[in-house]
Order: structure tokens, then sequence, then C-alpha cells
């Protein structure tokens, strides 16, 4: 199995951004966990971070033409508006798990809404990084489905 975690705008700041809302854990040891526990489920994980909106259109089009098996995304504040993101990930035909450190439910209210949620399996928020974990969880299950 071959799964792509998406690391959206600001995430590479987790462990120092508002560790209050994301905690202390830092962007490098969620990929590592999530890397320990992709051998665990015998998935592939490759994780992808960047703070430029097009960049991360190129990769979700690379992960199509590599026929990527799953998404596990967390697009940071793209999640609310960005129909860039939104749609170069239409463009995949696997499983898309949307996740998020906080529960942005119940955040401000511009963090209510996601562009992402209709094309996406599933969402999962508010469980700090154990949201990645679960994530890639549910993308191994949507896989083998």
């Amino acid at each position: 199995m071959n799964i792509l975690v998406l690391h959206g705008i600001n995430l590479n700041m987790f462990g120092k951004r508002d560790p209050a809302q994301y905690g202390t854990t830092t962007l490098d040891e969620i990929n590592t966990q999530l890397s320990a526990l992709g051998q665990t489920l015998g998935a592939q994980v490759e994780c992808f971070q960047t703070n430029f909106e097009g960049e991360m259109a190129e990769r979700i089009h690379r992960a199509h033409a590599d026929s990527v098996q799953a998404v596990v995304i967390n697009a940071g504040a793209w999640t609310h508006y960005s129909y860039g993101i939104r749609d170069a990930l239409a463009i995949l035909k696997c499983p898309i798990i949307e996740v998020h450190m906080s529960n942005i439910h119940a955040r401000e209210a511009f963090r209510h809404h996601s562009v992402i949620a209709d094309i996406a399996k599933g969402q999962i928020a508010g469980f700090g990084v154990d949201s990645y974990l679960l994530g890639l969880r549910a993308a191994v299950s949507a896989i083998q489905g």
C-alpha cells in the first residue's frame, strides 16, 4: 500500500505554533510516528509539507500519476478556502481522509467549513497527533475495503 500524507500551510510550525491548541509535538515527530504505524500496517507512507499552494497542487497531481492508493491530508488554513487544492484532490481516484489536530468545529466560525469535506471519505478532527494516526488507519481500511 502506498499512502501519501499531505501537510498544508504553517504546519511545519507544529511544536512551536500555539501549543495550547496544537501541542508540542513537531511535524518531524508526527511524520516519524506515521512511518512507524505505516510499517506496522503494511503501508509505505510518504509525508509532504509545503507552505506554497501551487506546490501542494503539483504534489497532488504527481500522486495521481504515481497511482497513490490513499491520501491523508491536513490542509491547514487551505481547508477553509482553497478551491485550487480541493480541485486538485478531486482529480484523484483514491480515498481522501481529511484530518485536523484541533476540533475545527469548536473553534472560530470560519474554521467550521471545509471545502475538502465533500470529496473526502471522512474527516477526523480534535485528537491531536492521534488524528493523523487515526487517519492513516482509516486510509488503510479504505484501501482494504
